[in-house]
């Protein structure tokens, strides 16, 4: 049996989730991202069968920055990535991490059991809150 304690995803979250509309501009989010002081969005869906997106500084700066695309005229959805990782809140921060290397991604929504988000987590979130021995 091993004495590694068990520590949920919503231990170690920023419960800090600003979401935005698929067809807002990039504008807009650069201003959220900005008074909020995060580095993503979560997108919001559709309705209750669609699936959550997320919108990244990263993504900002690969789709609009690099290629000199105006930040007015790009909506959300055109750059977003979607559907977006979602993981549990009461899920042990092991098999999350297990999850986002399985997929190449740094950060996940973190969703209650009425799949709304209820925070953001990133592996940096998950490695720091880790207590191996």
């Amino acid at each position: 049996m091993s004495d590694t304690p068990f520590v949920r995803v919503s231990d170690v979250m920023s419960p800090n989730v600003k979401t935005i509309g698929r067809v807002a501009s990039i504008s807009e989010a650069i201003e959220m991202i900005r008074s909020a002081n995060v580095s993503s969005l979560v997108v919001e869906r559709h309705d209750e069968n669609d699936e959550f997106g997320m919108l990244t500084i990263r993504d900002i700066a690969r789709e609009v920055v690099a290629t000199d695309r105006s930040a007015d005229r790009t909506g959300v959805y055109e750059i977003m990535t979607k559907p977006v990782l979602t993981v549990p809140s009461d899920m042990n921060i092991k098999y999350a991490v297990r999850l986002l290397v399985r997929y190449a991604v740094s950060r996940a929504v973190v969703i209650n059991n009425e799949r709304n988000p209820v925070g953001i987590v990133t592996l940096r979130d998950m490695v720091l809150g880790y207590q191996g021995t």
